[in-house]
């Protein structure tokens, strides 16, 4: 017998976009430089693609300058070559083992750019938390046709399902309007 829906479980699945969304963003560049810019980026290494946080050490030694400090020295051509075809517009200095990679300012076209994808990321956490949501109702209309719940308590809960999914997207549309002011910001 189902006595409804399991709040926790879906809380957890809301904040589980949320988190998605928070490091989606992450990687967008504004103005300064950080390491998770280059987290999309995949080396070609050992015979297959690898993340590059797995073949190198990358970190941001001033606040326009990422550094990559590659482990194996072999490897050095391929992080190269793979962070120019990442289409991030950056372009590496070698300096033996470790690539310096200075961040050219951002145009106002390309940080147009960077909103909209900002605001995509965003509408992809705003549908995954719906979905969420959805799978909650489901839950809670086949427990009130079974007979499991009542109407009184079915939309008790269906009402806070609905509370849970309203807080879940303020939430995203903070952290974007954040992240929007952030990538503005001249």
């Amino acid at each position: 017998m189902s006595d409804g829906v399991d709040i926790g479980d879906l809380k957890r699945r809301m904040e589980g976009a949320v988190t998605a969304f928070k490091s989606d963003i992450a990687s967008l560049r504004t103005g300064r430089a950080s390491a998770n810019l280059l987290d999309p980026v995949e080396v070609s290494a050992y015979g297959t693609r690898m993340p590059l946080n797995q073949v190198a050490n990358v970190s941001a030694p001033e606040p326009r300058m990422l550094s990559v400090n590659v482990w194996d020295k072999g490897l050095v051509v391929s992080v190269d070559k793979a962070i120019r075809e990442a289409n991030l517009g950056l372009n590496p200095v070698v300096d033996g083992q470790n690539l310096r990679i200075p961040l050219p300012d951002l145009t106002e076209e390309r940080r147009k750019d960077l909103v909209k994808l900002a605001h995509g990321y965003a509408e992809n956490a705003r549908v995954a938390a719906r979905h969420v949501r959805r799978d909650g109702m489901d839950t809670l209309k086949k427990a009130e046709k079974d007979g499991d719940l009542g109407k009184d308590e079915s939309h008790a809960q269906s009402e806070r399902v609905q509370k849970l999914t309203n807080e879940t997207i303020e939430t995203i549309d903070h952290l974007l309007a954040d992240k929007e002011k952030e990538i503005m910001q001249v």
